[in-house]
């Protein structure tokens, strides 16, 4: 079940005694789980039906023991379980023993009056664990992974409708490009941007320039951005941007090898066919940041990244040491760049 079909069921009342969730994206984790709560208690009976545990401090058996016991003076309760590592892979560094058969036993025949909710942030659970097969069983498993670039160029629009207001052609981009991939950190920025506008009002790619502030990785990723299309007097402009904000010289030259680096590993692996989603899971970006820079990397032969990469730690070398004035340093080498 995905969480399309989680959420139609629930709001016809088809309520899983036992949900897993698991993912990387915590925004859209804890959105669901306020969807849940909404749905399953009212506002007045929180005190007594919301009730939270965190394993790294409980034993599991406790959980299961709240949840075999009848609620007081409401109908149904829910249980919100935070650090599920039982259900993942690796040696559990808890201070606490679980015993994971009580769940195994509760799974076989669960209260009618408890919801239990685990939540793990982690990318992938332990599949062979017998837990897990039983949750997928006869409970609900749900996974929540950071959403591809289309879908979260999509999801900024829906945020934006949501508020009521629109955006001109580009804006979206525009926001992601300045805030980044974080939906917590997105959402934010779009509350900014329609209180702005104000209801009905249009957000133009100016705007979004304007209220959008980058951070130092965002404006690292104009950076290279700009050299990619040769645009080197807008590279030149951001780079003497983030000195007037106290940035370090040497702190600015390893991101952009990063973002170069990152940049020649997706032109590696998309030449061995590896999709944008199978890509952004090897090397731990975010599926929006492969896509950006799979796009850079067609402005680029591999030889010519590996040649901007050996500058770039010639240059970290000179600057460590002393050999070169740190801002010339840079300045020279963007310069040859565009040469």
């Amino acid at each position: 079940m995905d969480v399309k079909a989680a959420t139609k069921a629930i709001k016809q009342g088809e309520i899983s005694p036992v949900y897993l969730l698991y993912g990387t994206e915590k925004y859209q984790m804890n959105e669901f789980v306020s969807f849940l709560v909404e749905q399953t208690i009212s506002q007045e009976e929180h005190d007594f039906a919301l009730v939270h545990y965190d394993l790294s401090d409980t034993p599991l058996q406790a959980v299961i023991e709240e949840a075999e016991m009848v609620p007081f003076m409401v109908p149904r309760k829910l249980i919100l379980v935070q650090d599920a590592s039982v259900f993942t892979a690796g040696k559990d560094n808890a201070k606490v023993e679980h015993r994971v058969e009580a769940l195994l036993e509760y799974m076989k025949n669960p209260a009618e009056y408890s919801v239990l909710v685990f939540m793990v942030n982690q990318e992938k659970l332990d599949e062979r664990k017998k837990v897990v097969k039983e949750i997928k069983s006869r409970g609900t498993l749900l996974t929540f992974m950071p959403l591809g670039s289309e879908d979260l160029l999509k999801w900024v629009g829906k945020k934006m409708k949501e508020r009521e207001c629109t955006m001109e052609e580009g804006a979206a981009e525009m926001v992601i490009r300045n805030a980044g991939t974080q939906l917590q950190t997105l959402s934010a920025e779009i509350d900014k941007l329609c209180l702005y506008a104000g209801k009905g009002g249009v957000i133009s790619v100016h705007i979004v320039e304007q209220l959008i502030a980058r951070t130092t990785e965002q404006n690292v990723f104009a950076l290279v951005e700009d050299i990619a299309n040769l645009r080197v007097d807008r590279a030149l402009g951001i780079f003497y941007e983030l000195l007037k904000q106290k940035e370090e010289p040497i702190k600015i030259a390893a991101l952009i090898a990063r973002q170069f680096r990152i940049i020649l590993q997706v032109k590696d692996l998309g030449g061995q066919s590896y999709s944008q989603q199978q890509i952004a899971s090897q090397l731990g970006l975010h599926p929006y940041a492969v896509k950006i820079a799979g796009e850079q990397a067609r402005k680029f032969q591999a030889s010519q990244l590996k040649q901007i990469l050996s500058r770039l730690g010639t240059l970290d070398f000179q600057m460590k040491t002393g050999a070169i004035d740190k801002v010339l340093g840079l300045e020279l080498f963007l310069l040859r760049l565009a040469a």
